[in-house]
């Protein structure tokens, strides 16, 4: 795994996480969160839905930011404190998803770091948001 820590940080820095969302994918998610909105599991009544057919739950690929994070930037040790989110476009099963963190602050005081958060399918953003992370330290 990869991984940096708070002293290694500078703004600017990105790293990337890129999966294929599978039907397996998303019926585990569904299992696993409960959420069983027939918008991501049933194609006939998500062909009602605004969509126009299923769609892959939205945390299932906010997840792959927490994993970004969590192996690569910062990595490991990193602990979660906040993150926005805003779904931009649906993904679909069979979408390859790729989410990218970004440095935008640090906070050396108290070991911390915002980084942008973008998840994107064919070049283009699906969400869209901004963590906030404890770092590691040499200490």
């Amino acid at each position: 795994m990869d991984g940096h820590l708070f002293e290694d940080l500078s703004i600017g820095m990105t790293a990337s996480v890129a999966k294929t969302i599978t039907e397996a994918d998303i019926v585990l998610y569904a299992a696993v969160s409960t959420d069983t909105n027939p918008v991501h599991l049933d194609e006939e009544s998500a062909a009602h839905s605004m969509f126009k057919g299923r769609i892959a739950h939205g945390m299932l690929s906010a997840g792959l930011i927490s994993a970004a994070l969590g192996t690569k930037l910062p990595g490991p040790g990193t602990i979660y404190l906040s993150q926005s989110l805003r779904f931009r476009a649906p993904v679909r099963p069979g979408d390859t998803v790729s989410a990218t963190v970004e440095v935008t602050a640090l906070d050396p005081e108290r070991k911390r770091a915002t980084l942008k958060t973008t998840c994107f399918v064919k070049g283009k953003p699906v969400i869209e948001g901004e963590a906030l992370v404890q770092v590691p330290t040499r200490a």
